[in-house]
């Protein structure tokens, strides 16, 4: 059988414990005795009369004396005599009425009505929502004879008009059903001017994704045979496609290098040419942020980096230019550390792989910040955290580096438990748990808790394809009350 570690569930035992359960009652002495016929009888030693059988209460009597939910009981000074509705010829009645929380029989709400118009203004079948009230004032049955006063309530809709088709005019690379999905414009849609915009702008997106980035797309409602047709005049322009990249002021590192950061590609050989090279300017775009990220990554701080897009003379094939202005590289000029009150400053700058007068290196401070994090969660800092800043001074290529730590509360361990999906094994129990270096009461300790997921996947007790069953996992919960 199949089996993990997982969080706990009697699930399966329940069915059991009830049959055990319904067991015990129904072989309980006083049964048993009234259905031989023999028990404790008085001194005469009469043979005891059977108990009669138990009437079922009533459902209601069984709530009131099992002290069950009570309603809310509602108040008001007037009651809903009817509830009309005005204007609608396409949404059915009995649609409407489902949303509306105002109906015949109960007290009368302003605020409920007003909660009904949000709710139909909600469905988006509407242009404009609104009510009347009409009080009235009967006569109440019985002897009191005392007037009653009644609302007339009516709520008066205006239908948006539905979409009766929609018409994609132009396109000729991509065809209508791929258009409609983008689009999210089909017939019987309420005929809304701001989804139709949506919807353009999603066309232009695809086609912008497609390569053909000069594609123009107006969108109307109406034709002369049909006021409620949607029509989107598409005029693609050509496919644009990556002839070349090239980049330009980069010395630290060369070209081909910088090219295989980037996201966009420019042909391959032969009749791979047209494949994989569809110019997308986003992401062009965000190539250019890729560049940057990644010369400030090695120390280039102030590095810039721009883009020049060159067309051919057929408009199709285009050239990338990524003009790239390193600027100086950085060292570290101080490290400071900050915010710590339990771990000595001294142990934090062992773990520390960058320090003064280094070459910045924005890999070795998240490193750092690893580490950091990593030598709070072996003392039970489970939840510290790091925030690092970077301070350019005013002098050349110079960077101060500030680490702000928030420590947290220290965490002790209230229970290590071994559940396993499947049949129980009390000695597999055993062996996992001893497995595991940490006890109850001990302070959380991050190293420990990899190295017993590691002794458990390693130790084949488990089942470890993930495709079968959950990964192996050991599950600790915080002792409360352990914080220092």
């Amino acid at each position: 059988m199949p089996s993990r570690l997982y969080h706990c569930d009697l699930s399966k035992h329940r069915f059991l414990a009830c049959f055990v359960c319904c067991l015990a009652i129904a072989c309980s002495p006083t049964t048993l005795l009234a259905q031989f016929g023999g028990g404790g009888g008085g001194m005469g030693g009469g043979q005891a009369q059977a108990p009669a059988a138990a009437t079922k209460p009533k459902f209601r009597d069984h709530i009131h004396n099992r002290d069950g939910m009570a309603l809310r009981r509602e108040d008001g000074d007037a009651v809903v005599a009817e509830v009309r509705l005005v204007g609608n010829q396409v949404i059915s009645t009995t649609d409407i009425l489902a949303e509306l929380q105002t109906r015949k029989g109960r007290f009368y709400s302003e605020e409920t009505v007003l909660s009904d118009v949000s709710r139909l203004n909600d469905m988006g079948s509407f242009d404009h929502v609104t009510f009347e009230t009409e009080e009235r004032v009967t006569r109440a049955n019985g002897s009191s004879n005392a007037p009653q006063k009644s609302v007339l309530v009516t709520f008066y809709v205006r239908e948006r008009a539905m979409v009766s088709k929609v018409i994609y005019h132009g396109n000729y690379r991509m065809n209508d059903r791929e258009l409609s999905g983008r689009s999210g414009i089909t017939e019987g849609d309420p005929l809304s001017e701001f989804a139709i915009e949506t919807g353009k702008r999603r066309l232009l997106d695809y086609y912008h994704e497609e390569g053909f980035n000069q594609a123009a797309i107006e969108a109307g409602i109406g034709l002369p045979s049909d006021t409620n047709a949607v029509v989107y005049r598409i005029n693609e322009g050509p496919k644009e496609r990556i002839e070349d990249i090239q980049i330009e002021g980069a010395s630290i590192v060369s070209e081909s290098r910088l090219k295989k950061v980037i996201q966009s590609r420019g042909p391959m050989m032969g009749i791979m040419s047209y494949i994989n090279n569809v110019a997308d300017m986003k992401k062009i775009d965000a190539d250019v942020n890729v560049l940057a990220s990644y010369y400030h990554n090695l120390g280039f701080l102030t590095a810039t980096v721009g883009r020049r897009i060159e067309y051919d003379e057929t408009g199709k094939w285009l050239t990338i230019v990524f003009v790239v202005n390193e600027g100086p590289r950085f060292k570290v000029g101080d490290v400071q550390i900050v915010g710590n009150e339990y771990i000595t400053e001294e142990s934090l700058r062992k773990r520390l792989e960058l320090k003064v007068n280094d070459t910045f290196s924005g890999t070795k401070m998240r490193k750092d910040i690893g580490e950091i994090v990593y030598g709070y969660g072996e003392l039970g800092f489970i939840y510290a955290e790091v925030n690092p800043k970077t301070i350019m001074r005013d002098e050349n290529g110079i960077v101060d580096l500030v680490y702000e730590i928030t420590e947290g509360d220290r965490w002790k361990v209230n229970s290590i438990r071994v559940e396993i999906d499947g049949e129980p094994h009390l000695m597999r129990e055993t062996t996992m748990l001893n497995l595991i270096e940490m006890r109850e009461g001990d302070y959380i300790d991050r190293r420990d808790l990899e190295t017993g997921r590691n002794r458990i996947e390693r130790s084949n007790l488990l089942e470890t394809n993930p495709t079968i069953a959950e990964l192996p996992d050991i599950i600790v919960k915080p002792l409360e009350g352990s914080q220092r």
